[in-house]
């Protein structure tokens, strides 16, 4: 397995589980600041032009939660469940999606992309508002969490390292975490696994970049 993937939010919950789960995976560092992303190579495999993507023998597949889904399955691991508990992986992945995600994304974006590409300090205003944004939704996610010890109960699943992605920027990002108790519990229960604290694989600075050019160009 191939896993195209950037230092960023939605390839670090890929790398994450493929960590975590001790797949063999074949990493290609895609570099976001030389736009390799928009090389046609990489279009080629991925015409969304975003990270990460994944090849795996004959099959290609886009979209984070696709692929560590993908991951679990593959592995025959309990992170993906073999039971009712898949409806609720799908509703937490779409909720992620649309309420909380979006405004963790922009807050991060703010605070760490913008300085990555050079795009200028933290919007207050904008930061005001995604806060605002963040808040309602992490209400929600708050109280899912009361009661249980992961997002859909006892096991860890796919759906944890979805939804949290984001929290290990909460301080750097401005994100009002501390203001949810059950959120900052279970963040710090994903702080105890090795895979979620350091997801990305080990690469210095020029072998990573040349085996991702050397992918994209093959």
């Amino acid at each position: 397995m191939k896993l195209y993937y950037a230092e960023t939010l939605a390839p670090r919950k890929t790398c994450a589980v493929a960590k975590y789960l001790g797949l063999p995976i074949d990493y290609a560092l895609v570099d976001l600041t030389k736009g390799e992303q928009s090389k046609p190579g990489y279009l080629a495999i991925n015409p969304n032009g975003k990270v990460p993507c994944l090849v795996d023998g004959e099959r290609i597949i886009w979209e984070a939660d696709a692929i560590i889904s993908h991951f679990a399955q593959r592995a025959e691991s309990d992170l993906w469940p073999r039971d009712d508990r898949q409806i609720d992986v799908l509703r937490w992945f779409s909720w992620n999606s649309h309420h909380f995600y979006p405004h963790a994304g922009a807050l991060y974006f703010e605070s760490i992309i913008k300085p990555m590409f050079a795009l200028g300090g933290p919007d207050s205003s904008k930061v005001a508002e995604e806060q605002g944004m963040f808040r309602k939704s992490a209400r929600v996610l708050n109280q899912q969490l009361k009661g249980r010890k992961w997002l859909l109960g006892d096991g860890l699943s796919v759906a944890d390292f979805s939804v949290a992605i984001a929290l290990p920027y909460a301080k750097k990002a401005a994100m009002p975490l501390a203001e949810f108790p059950e959120i900052q519990r279970w963040h710090d229960q994903l702080n105890t696994i090795e895979a979620w604290r350091n997801p990305f694989p080990v690469r210095s600075e020029t072998s990573g970049t040349s085996a991702a050019n050397a992918a994209l160009h093959a």
